[in-house]
């Protein structure tokens, strides 16, 4: 029984240190190279919550959405109420924004508005839903979900820019 416990612990520690050197690469902006260290530790330790969000967003990054659906959907099973997995599933839900059909981007903005449930000052996820709305041509949803972006973060100069592109300068020039 010690040598398979033994072997086990192995796994997960060699899972761990690869799940660490795909995340400093994340951190770093090189999503290429850190998704063969998270697809190993993947292999390792499949029902690693977080080795799943890190090679689905990995795989968002650089531009693979399709293949980030399977780990982060798997991810959703262990964690339905963790928003960073809604975040990513939305994203690659998505996929490319300026190729998605109208069918992606429903199933984008149902999982943003669940990750906005569990966080309602979830990262991006109002500026994001701006931008589907105003590609679905809703001005009035893409006004309100830009204006949600400045009250989670004053500072987001992208939403102001679409605040005032869209005519409602007044709201945008608020500080």
């Amino acid at each position: 029984m010690t040598n398979r416990s033994d072997k086990k612990r192995d796994k997960g520690e060699q899972a761990r240190q690869l799940l660490n050197r795909g995340a400093v690469l994340l951190e770093k902006g090189k999503a290429k190279d850190a998704i063969p260290h998270l697809e190993r530790a993947r292999e390792l330790e499949g029902d690693n919550v977080a080795v799943l969000i890190n090679l689905g967003g990995a795989y968002v990054m650089a531009g693979r959405h399709r293949e980030a659906i399977p780990p982060l959907e798997e991810a959703r099973g262990f964690e339905p109420d963790n928003a960073m997995i809604w975040i990513n599933l939305g994203a690659a839900y998505l996929g490319n924004p300026v190729l998605a059909t109208a069918e992606q981007q429903m199933r984008a903005i149902e999982a943003f508005e669940r990750a906005l449930e569990l966080n309602p000052v979830a990262p991006n996820v109002h500026y994001n839903l701006g931008l589907i709305f105003v590609d679905r041509g809703d001005s009035e949803l893409a006004v309100a979900a830009f204006e949600q972006a400045l009250q989670a973060n004053p500072f987001d100069e992208d939403a102001r820019y679409w605040l005032r592109k869209l005519g409602d300068g007044e709201e945008a020039e608020d500080d």
